[in-house]
């Protein structure tokens, strides 16, 4: 590859972008053709993008250019592309969740997450790659292909949001919008060095968002670092009529002072585990003494329903999925299967069309709520939900956070798990307890391993301290002093 030439210094950061566009020393178009050439250039070695229309994204910013030449210098997102997760309602671009059973589908509007974006005056890039229906852990599992990690083409971005973290942490995109289930936000941003947050359960409208399980599914930022993730938060979030999980007030917004003096930080034994790839434990006992160094104490305790978290969760998630796709039968969206009656369109549509983790998935849910077995699976699930839910309550009684890695190991190689759909699952073993009780958890950069591979640290506490935890972030993303600018050029081309 030839040598990269150096980024301009606002592409360090989303809220650069705004105060570079606001003032008129760069224009919107000019921010626009920056990285749509980076797309160009380099997306055809990561594919995080699924669909991206360059005329559209140029009349977007040359709109935004009339706008202020006007005078009008409003939104807190003025000028900033943003990529944007394909299971997100976007009109003019398609939304297919990664399935070959949306293909080439329009929605006929914005989900609401997206409206807000245009209304502080981003520009919506593109829409990018994920596992199909945000099922997975590697965004292997799209129907159009996987996506690869920038710091190193040859392992996975992580899952299911991978083409959103890949994308700002190749430098395609300032922010982007993900989806967090289990940890499809948190997850890709730890193996992609990028910031990422599940908000508290009903922060962000679900509206627009394609539902994969309802009780757990959220929007979430990412960015290249704790500032512009907040930023971006302030623009998603909020109360929305049209989201009946929505709820004023559950982003508690960023909070001031020192957020690390005198704060207690959970250490939850069992995060501490035998299977945590060693370098990614000595990343986080750094963040631990930084933080102590700052005045924080740490607060070992146990979370012992943890090992149960796996098996719960995708009792649930995918219980939920089997009634929520039932919807893609070939008759209300996207291409049809051919069939001599209506069961066999039905087979042709969803046997031809859905890939075999989305089956799979269907598959197991439909098993677990079926008649004779409910009881044993799904109730059971809920049950012991609740119970992991009293235990962070419990634990949130003793400490202000809890600190611990978001991930097990750092990015694995290509198809390392593909047949292996257990070690898969376990990918979230640190991320899927947080969904179940509907609280807010950060992924933040701490590190990185001698190869150069990220290596992400996760905060996690009770509902409505979304604020805090990036408070929090930002303060050890100081302490930590990492480099946190986006990549020139991908690596391992």
């Amino acid at each position: 590859m030839p040598a990269t030439p150096t980024s301009p210094a606002w592409t360090r950061s989303a809220r650069a972008i705004v105060a570079a566009v606001r003032s008129g020393s760069v224009r919107a178009r000019a921010v626009a053709d920056h990285y749509l050439a980076r797309i160009e250039r380099d997306d055809p070695l990561v594919h995080a993008f699924l669909h991206v229309d360059p005329a559209a994204v140029r009349a977007q910013a040359d709109a935004l250019d009339a706008r202020i030449a006007r005078g009008e210098t409003a939104g807190a997102l003025l000028g900033v592309p943003v990529a944007v997760k394909d299971n997100l309602c976007a009109v003019g671009s398609p939304t297919t969740c990664a399935s070959k059973i949306l293909e080439g589908y329009r929605p006929p509007y914005d989900a609401t997450v997206v409206e807000r974006l245009r209304a502080a005056g981003a520009i919506v890039l593109g829409k990018t790659n994920l596992d199909e229906f945000a099922m997975g852990a590697s965004t292997e599992n799209s129907g159009f292909g996987a996506t690869r990690n920038p710091h190193d083409l040859k392992r996975v971005p992580g899952g299911s949001s991978g083409g959103s973290a890949a994308a700002v942490a190749a430098g395609f995109a300032p922010l982007a919008l993900g989806s967090d289930t289990g940890g499809s936000v948190r997850q890709p941003a730890a193996l992609c060095g990028v910031v990422g947050l599940r908000p508290t359960y009903g922060a962000v409208s679900r509206y627009g968002l394609v539902a994969f399980a309802s009780s757990l599914d959220q929007v979430g930022p990412l960015a290249l670092n704790v500032d512009d993730c907040t930023l971006l938060m302030e623009v998603i979030g909020g109360h929305d009529p049209r989201d009946s999980t929505s709820r004023a007030g559950a982003f508690g917004g960023p909070t001031a002072g020192d957020a690390l003096a005198g704060l207690r930080i959970g250490i939850p034994a069992e995060y501490r585990s035998d299977a945590l790839d060693p370098q990614v434990r000595a990343a986080v006992a750094r963040v631990e003494q930084l933080a102590v160094a700052a005045g924080a104490r740490l607060v070992p305790l146990e979370l012992p329903l943890t090992q149960y978290a796996i098996p719960t969760y995708y009792l649930v998630v995918t219980s939920e999925a089997s009634s929520n796709l039932a919807r893609f039968d070939g008759v209300r969206y996207g291409p049809r299967g051919e069939g001599s009656d209506l069961s066999g369109m039905y087979g042709a549509t969803r046997g031809g069309r859905f890939g075999d983790e989305v089956k799979r998935r269907i598959m197991l849910g439909t098993y677990a709520l079926s008649a004779g077995y409910f009881d044993a699976y799904y109730k059971k699930a809920l049950q012991v939900r609740e119970c992991i839910g009293r235990e962070f309550a419990a634990a949130f009684a003793q400490c202000d956070v809890l600190l611990g890695p978001t991930t097990p190991t750092p990015a694995f190689p290509l198809g390392e798990k593909s047949d292996d759909p257990v070690q898969m699952y376990l990918c979230d073993v640190f991320t899927a307890p947080a969904p179940l009780a509907g609280l807010p958890a950060l992924s933040f950069p701490c590190g990185k391993t001698p190869t150069g591979l990220p290596i992400g640290a996760q905060l996690q506490g009770p509902c409505g301290s979304d604020g805090r935890l990036l408070a929090i972030a930002r303060a050890l993303e100081r302490q930590l002093a990492l480099d946190l600018s986006p990549l020139e050029a991908p690596r391992g081309a």
